[in-house]
């Protein structure tokens, strides 16, 4: 196991060795020492790393970040499963209105009886990327807002795409592809996955770009992905080690501050040289996610129990009805009555006793408990028993 520490080690200690000229003399010479003294205890006991991962998996850069845009349009080319006017009028409004804009002015005769089948009204949304300039092309998604039964060869007509600022970034149009089908024959139907939302691929062009905090001089904000005081540290430290002590500074859990050149240039660098860093993240705390509609159980890493008994058994209660015919004797003088015939059933299966040792992984608290049969259900309601008698040593998140 050593051997295979001994390449990686030893040349992080020559990179130290050729930058011990330049860095700051002591800072340099207690960082050589200490990577000297973990180089020896690693060799000595032959313990692995941990994986390291780079800053840009860890962190974001503040204002930096994508924007939503939505729209409202038409599509049309529909194969008679647009839109019913007279059950969704605004939809044979934003035709008309459409037919106005492009010079073309209908009788109102016309107007008023106008039921087109081959239109859908629509609500087109979008995310705006960071530093998205104009003519750039991003994905749209198209979803009816109406009754129509399926958008499948649909072109959706020139659609602005407003931002929260109520500013137009994006104009959107194209043909729409819907991954799902349907058919209908004599009053049955079926269908596979939504034929009422679809996408356009590159289906809109950027008109606007949106300012960034990026380019404004100053210091930058990174923001960890998963908050933690420990890979806050880390990361700080790992760049005051390349850049020199005093760039970064952890402000908190969740924000490390570093202070960046003002030229953009050198700002793009500086980061570049930054997401590149590698660290050693705080190992993920220990959580149990329930989904309790589904009957989904995910467990971390590092879910231990302490010492506990585990009894469940299932109380199942079947009622059944059945309704008799009670047929009086041909001389009697009683009359023809259907009477209901009720049955109650309750059946408890003796439940079986587990034992678990202190110290015991999750994972074989679920091996055993497949073992005796229990179910999804029943796994939910003993780990929510576990937790709250303090047995389970993790966070139980019911989602």
């Amino acid at each position: 196991m050593a051997g295979t520490i001994l390449p990686f080690s030893l040349a992080v200690l020559r990179e130290d060795m050729a930058m011990l000229g330049i860095l700051r003399g002591a800072g340099a010479t207690r960082s050589l020492a200490l990577r000297i003294l973990l180089l020896g205890a690693l060799v000595g006991f032959g313990i692995a790393p941990v994986a390291a991962e780079t800053v840009r998996n860890l962190v974001s850069v503040g204002g930096v970040r994508s924007n939503q845009l939505v729209g409202y349009g038409l599509v049309v080319g529909l194969n008679g499963t647009g839109d019913q006017a007279t059950q969704v009028p605004y939809t044979t409004q934003s035709l008309l209105n459409m037919f106005q804009r492009l010079g073309i002015n209908l009788p109102p005769s016309v107007a008023t009886n106008l039921q087109p089948k081959d239109v859908a009204a629509v609500i087109v949304t979008a995310h705006l990327p960071p530093f998205a300039q104009p003519g750039q092309t991003i994905n749209v998604t198209v979803s009816a807002v109406g009754n129509a039964s399926s958008l499948a060869g649909g072109t959706l007509l020139m659609t602005p795409l407003k931002g929260a600022d109520g500013q137009t970034y994006a104009v959107a149009q194209g043909n729409i592809i819907v991954s799902g089908f349907g058919a209908s024959a004599n009053g049955n139907s079926t269908q596979v996955n939504v034929t009422t939302a679809g996408t356009i691929p590159n289906g809109a062009n950027v008109e606007r770009a949106v300012a960034s905090g990026f380019d404004q001089p100053g210091p930058l904000q990174l923001q960890l992905h998963t908050p933690s005081f420990t890979t806050a540290a880390r990361i700080a430290d790992v760049i005051n080690q390349r850049l020199g002590y005093g760039v970064a500074q952890a402000v908190n859990a969740g924000v490390v501050q570093v202070q960046a050149p003002a030229d953009p240039n050198a700002r793009v660098n500086f980061l570049s040289i930054i997401e590149n860093l590698s660290v050693d993240p705080e190992a993920p705390i220990a959580k149990v996610v329930v989904d309790a509609r589904s009957g989904t159980v995910v467990l971390g890493q590092n879910v231990t129990l302490g010492a506990c008994a585990v009894a469940h058994g299932n109380l199942s209660v079947t009622i059944s009805q059945k309704y008799l015919v009670s047929q009086p004797n041909p001389l009697g003088a009683g009359q023809t009555a259907v009477v209901p015939d009720t049955n109650v059933k309750v059946k408890q299966p003796q439940a079986k006793l587990l034992m678990f040792e202190p110290g015991v992984t999750l994972e074989a608290v679920v091996r055993a408990l497949n073992a005796v049969g229990a179910s999804p259900s029943d796994l939910i309601a003993i780990l929510q028993a576990m937790k709250a008698a303090g047995a389970l040593h993790a966070q139980l998140e019911v989602i």
